[in-house]
């Protein structure tokens, strides 16, 4: 039997989460109802819900007018689709699913950079298309002795250091502060992309880091260079990265995300030094599991009045 507790889910983000939801609390799917039904169904939860599931990355504008709402629990980690300026001013705490993830989204990231430097995508087309009848395929670089620049060295920076060192890659970072930690460390960007072969991004979204990687900063990693996004596709230029991917000033990129997701620009499909991935690197069966569970522990705790085991802090 489901708790007497009212849940509104404000968007369809992960239908194994939301069906547990439904079996625990109450629930309501905002997208379930007409445009004018929604707004109806908000005005009656008014004092009788006091909680929303969402999407990390996107969440309805309209959840912030029901005064009786005291917690938000959002499903992934990046929490940019969340109005911060709001949840202060009303006091609505919010929780995220960190940690359960980092591993799969290591792996993507590290995917991309062997598939990058060893160029498999244009390898695995020279195959089938038969060019291999006609010469050997053109070499591609070694990883070993390379150093992977990453802008945001937390948690899943961290698990990416660790698939990259057995390749022996050398690892420097960006960082707001320097962290203890062996590899080295470069106060701008724009350094740090200056001092990489592969710079690869773990930016969060958000106005604070809209464009922060420019043409600037593609033109400092070189025509050798190879740039990777597991982070925010909102971080980068990306008419910049187009540009530097068309004109030689970088040799690659490797994409797992996008400015403007799930549409991609038709010069990057077209390109083939880009591999582009659809915004992949959480989605293991595993880990969408685990970050639904924890979604579910941080309502548990919220309603138990116990400690959120993520909150975010504000």
């Amino acid at each position: 039997m489901p708790s007497s507790e009212i849940v509104l889910i404000a968007n369809k983000f992960d239908h194994e989460t939301i069906a547990k939801l439904d079996k625990e609390y109450i629930t309501h799917h905002l997208w379930d109802y007409a445009e004018k039904e929604q707004n109806k169904l908000i005005q009656s939860l008014e004092g009788k819900c006091r909680a929303v599931a969402t999407a990390s990355w996107v969440c309805d504008e309209r959840v912030y007018d029901l005064s009786s709402i005291k917690i938000i629990a959002a499903f992934g980690v990046g929490v940019e689709g969340i109005n911060f300026s709001k949840t202060k001013h009303k006091g609505i705490r919010v929780t995220n699913t960190p940690g359960v993830l980092d591993d799969a989204v290591a792996d993507i990231a590290m995917a991309l950079i062997v598939t990058t430097m060893r160029n498999i995508i244009n390898a695995d087309k020279f195959v089938r298309n038969n060019s291999w009848q006609h010469g050997p395929f053109p070499p591609s670089r070694s990883l070993a002795g390379k150093t992977l620049g990453i802008i945001g060295l937390g948690r899943i920076g961290n698990a990416i250091v660790e698939r990259a060192l057995p390749f022996k890659m050398k690892i420097a970072y960006h960082n707001r502060s320097i962290k203890p930690c062996p590899y080295t460390y470069y106060p701008t960007i724009l350094e740090l992309a200056e001092n990489s072969d592969i710079l690869l991004s773990m930016l969060p979204g958000g106005d604070e880091t809209r464009n922060i990687i420019d043409g600037r900063t593609l033109q400092a990693l070189g025509p050798a260079g190879i740039f990777i996004n597991v982070g925010r596709g909102t971080t980068v230029d990306e008419e910049a990265l187009i540009a530097a991917l068309a004109q030689g000033l970088i040799a690659g990129a490797g994409l797992d995300v996008l400015a403007n997701e799930p549409y991609v620009p038709d010069s990057l499909k077209q390109m083939d030094n880009v591999v582009l991935l659809p915004h992949i690197g959480s989605a293991t069966l595993e880990t969408r599991v685990e970050m639904g569970n924890l979604l579910i522990k941080n309502l548990d705790a919220y309603f138990s009045s116990n400690p959120l085991p993520s909150e975010v802090e504000q």
